[in-house]
């Protein structure tokens, strides 16, 4: 690692990756990435010290602090530790999600508000950030141009996986679907259907079952090319979310799309808070028979972040 103004940190998973570089992106700089792999016993405790804490991250790390960026953005437990160290070296430290401890040991923390975090130095958002915005969508567009050739109404449906907040049944898909494939029947339209890393390989084999026949499509891994997500919210008239991933409603609500959401009663904890503040938004509905439309406004919090974090901050 070498010197740059801005890092982005984090362990790799894709919903911490997406929101650190969303943030980036909205604060207009160029991020150097950090992929970070934590060390026994760090690991384990982070984002808390343990003696010899500035080398929980390897060697390359901690030789890296002493050339510490502008602005660290970290994101989730992991990137929380590292964060908390470069500001030790005079970075400025921004941390995205909860960090668990208190919100004082980074100059910034955001966290969505149905963590229900307080603090002067907390800024909540309804949903999480993401990249999703006018600019973004012309780029899928463009990106994804094939897709807009397919007759309309082209339904998008967005598949995740069970977690403990949410369960995500072969039987649920099936559920799912029926109003989707009855809407799709009666207008013409096409089901586009894109998977996620959690989601089941059975779920994935009745998909590919499912829509085996044109125009429909299903994207349930590497081996079908490019993942289309980006183009599917862009290209969509209509999307359809399985309710367990806080990331995939907040993107899909960033659309200009009406979004319907299978069996939100369902879901607990943080997720059925969310999950209620959108429809207290009329952002969401649940799916029911027909898709009824309904009219939208895009849920967009990034940009909003961006400029508390700017003016909090003093960045240029």
């Amino acid at each position: 690692m070498t010197a740059a103004l801005t890092w982005t940190l984090t362990d790799g998973a894709a919903g911490n990756v997406r929101q650190a570089e969303a943030l980036a992106r909205a604060l207009h700089r160029s991020a150097r990435a950090c992929t970070l792999l934590a060390r026994a016993p760090w690991k384990q405790v982070a984002p808390r010290w343990l003696p010899g804490t500035g080398q929980a991250f390897g060697p390359d790390f901690a030789a890296a602090l002493a050339q510490p960026p502008e602005l660290a953005i970290g994101c989730g437990r992991q990137a929380a530790l590292a964060t908390r160290l470069l500001r030790a070296r005079g970075a400025l430290a921004v941390q995205i999600l909860d960090p668990r401890i208190a919100s004082r040991h980074w100059d910034l923390v955001i966290a969505p508000e149905h963590d229900r975090l307080r603090g002067t130095n907390v800024l909540s958002l309804l949903g999480s950030l993401n990249p999703v915005d006018e600019a973004w969508l012309a780029w899928a567009r463009q990106a994804f141009v094939g897709l807009g050739a397919l007759p309309g109404p082209r339904i998008a449906v967005l598949v995740g996986g069970p977690t403990p907040q949410a369960a995500l049944t072969l039987q649920d898909i099936e559920a799912m679907l029926a109003p989707v494939d009855a809407k799709a029947r009666a207008t013409g339209g096409t089901v586009l259907v894109t998977t996620s890393r959690r989601t089941p390989p059975v779920i994935i084999d009745a998909l590919r079952r499912r829509y085996a026949a044109g125009p429909h499509q299903v994207w349930g891994g590497e081996q079908d090319g490019p993942n289309p997500y980006a183009g599917l919210l862009a290209w969509a008239d209509a999307i359809v979310c399985t309710p367990d991933s806080v990331n995939m409603l907040s993107e899909a609500c960033a659309t200009q799309a009406p979004v319907y959401v299978h069996a939100p009663q369902r879901a607990r904890g943080r997720l059925a808070r969310f999950l209620g503040q959108l429809r207290e938004l009329r952002r969401i509905a649940p799916l029911a028979d027909g898709l009824p439309p309904f009219a939208v406004v895009p849920l967009r919090e990034t940009a909003r972040i961006a400029a508390e974090v700017r003016s909090r901050l003093s960045l240029a």
